[in-house]
């Protein structure tokens, strides 16, 4: 595990990850929120690329946005460090006729073999890395001339606190205890600045609001939690 801590990922968050395999898709397991967060997201993502796009979903975990993706007609490929998770990502996929490949490994593995992509997308990611800044940098080496990269996060407020780290894992019980350490979330501007630092361009922003309602998420103006960034390589 050490090799892949040298690679930028944490063998801690490979390993929690791992464990949450078997459930990864159980629509009502410990990956619930995402479960219900995904086709807002999805949809956002959707409509901001040209049809039958080729995308790279890195930490892709066991699926769900890249085969959601791929189901909307895109070429998609799935990288993840976490093995048990790509395994349970290809099971799932597994005679669904998609454009879908899944690999175990890190980015830096496909930029080091010159491969880039015209979207990549990172959704959840940028708060379990040790080096945010190179993670951003190995991003957005991986997209073509004129690419999209998708990024989202938790921003790091008093109501994030609150709502995704100790409502979500202590009192509702959405997530295990540990998921999310609060101090690594990053701000939308923290994020921007990271992205500009990259030699990316910030071309949209929007949050990721919970509607108690109708019990699913849409997005919206409050960054305050959630939120997603678009960028361009410029």
């Amino acid at each position: 595990m050490q090799a892949v801590a040298d690679r930028g990922v944490s063998p801690e968050e490979i390993a929690r990850f791992d464990a949450l395999a078997g459930k990864w898709w159980d629509p009502d397991g410990p990956m619930k929120p995402l479960h219900r967060m995904n086709p807002a997201r999805v949809g956002w993502i959707d409509s901001r690329i040209p049809p039958a796009s080729r995308v790279l979903d890195v930490g892709c975990g066991a699926g769900l946005l890249a085969e959601a993706l791929a189901r909307r007609g895109h070429d998609v490929l799935g990288i993840d460090a976490a093995g048990e998770a790509i395994a349970a990502a290809r099971a799932h996929a597994e005679g669904r006729g998609l454009k879908l490949a899944y690999r175990e490994g890190v980015a830096g593995d496909l930029l080091a073999e010159g491969q880039r992509f015209p979207v990549v997308t990172a959704l959840e990611v940028i708060e379990h890395v040790p080096d945010p800044a190179a993670f951003l940098h190995t991003l957005a080496g991986l997209l073509e001339p004129g690419g999209t990269l998708f990024l989202s996060t938790l921003n790091r407020t008093k109501r994030s606190f609150l709502v995704a780290k100790f409502g979500a894992e202590y009192v509702m019980r959405w997530l295990p205890v540990g998921t999310h350490d609060w101090r690594k979330f990053v701000t939308p501007a923290e994020l921007g600045a990271l992205a500009r630092d990259a030699g990316l361009g910030v071309a949209d922003i929007t949050g990721l609001e919970f509607d108690p309602l109708g019990w699913r998420w849409r997005t919206g103006r409050d960054l305050s939690t959630n939120y997603l960034l678009q960028a361009r390589a410029v």
